[in-house]
């Protein structure tokens, strides 16, 4: 199994990687392009060649307002990239600003991953006993992350895993929700924004690692805006940081009624 950190789940490798990667999917010529035919915000796939290395790669130029507030940006797609490498999350694959056909968008590799979560629910594939904790635990990870940049819309094939299960995260554009009802609620927690369909219960965040939570904690608008640059307005920042808020008072909340030391690891 390769070795990921206790939360991040890129290797150090693939972490080491990640600027030529940036470059690779900035400059490779396009040989071949071709629609996608899942997701609902109609990406395409296209075919990248430079120095012998061949690659595919998903380029969305989605930007729409869905109402409430909500926006559907290719923008939030490298803003969550960024951020995920502000705080060292490591599961957010590169993306980067290309133009394709005359237009603006984002463009990340094409994410190389064995299973996503539909696919292991609707073929009943097991988690592995050696991976369930570590699979449980990304799970926590990945809610702590979506609680921070107001993600309520992944679905289940958002949600990828490698053939190791390590866990990988793609398709953030519908994140970065600015409105007041997510500055002063999560969406996920003890009074998160979602819950089960079946009893309407909230889902946990649960368990957390203690140095990704210090780095949610230390974060403010200016290495916000450093890390994201044009794609994140001074609105949707600040609303980065009111959830860092909610986010510590869920955890003193958590911590309160189980215990520091089984909820910080």
């Amino acid at each position: 199994m390769a070795a990921p950190s206790a939360y991040g789940q890129f290797t150090a490798q693939e972490i080491a990687q990640r600027a030529q990667w940036e470059e690779f999917l900035q400059t490779a010529d396009i040989t071949k392009y071709e629609l996608i035919g899942e997701g609902v915000t109609k990406p395409w796939k296209l075919y990248l060649k430079k120095g012998g290395i061949e690659k595919k790669a998903a380029w969305k130029n989605v930007d729409q307002d869905l109402g409430g507030g909500a926006r559907d940006s290719w923008k939030y797609e490298i803003a969550a990239y960024r951020l995920d490498k502000l705080i060292g999350l490591n599961m957010v694959p590169p993306y980067v600003e290309r133009e394709f056909q005359g237009k603006k968008g984002a463009l990340s590799l094409w994410t190389e991953s064995k299973y996503s979560v539909l696919e292991i629910m609707e073929q009943g594939i097991k988690v592995p006993e050696t991976a369930l904790k570590q699979v449980d635990d990304m799970k926590c990870v990945t809610r702590l992350w979506y609680c921070l940049i107001a993600n309520d819309d992944p679905t289940q094939q958002n949600l990828k895993y490698t053939e190791d299960w390590r866990t990988i995260l793609i398709d953030h554009s519908c994140a970065f929700r600015s409105n007041k009802e997510y500055t002063e609620r999560l969406v996920f927690g003890i009074n998160g924004i979602k819950k089960t369909q079946a009893d309407g219960k909230p889902f946990l965040i649960r368990r957390v690692p203690r140095v990704l939570l210090d780095k949610i904690k230390a974060l403010d608008f200016v290495s916000i805006k450093q890390a994201v640059g044009p794609y994140l307005t001074g609105k949707e920042i600040e609303s980065i940081i009111a959830r860092t808020k909610l986010i510590q008072a869920e955890i003193d909340a958590m911590i309160k009624e189980s215990g520091e030391g089984k909820v910080l690891y």
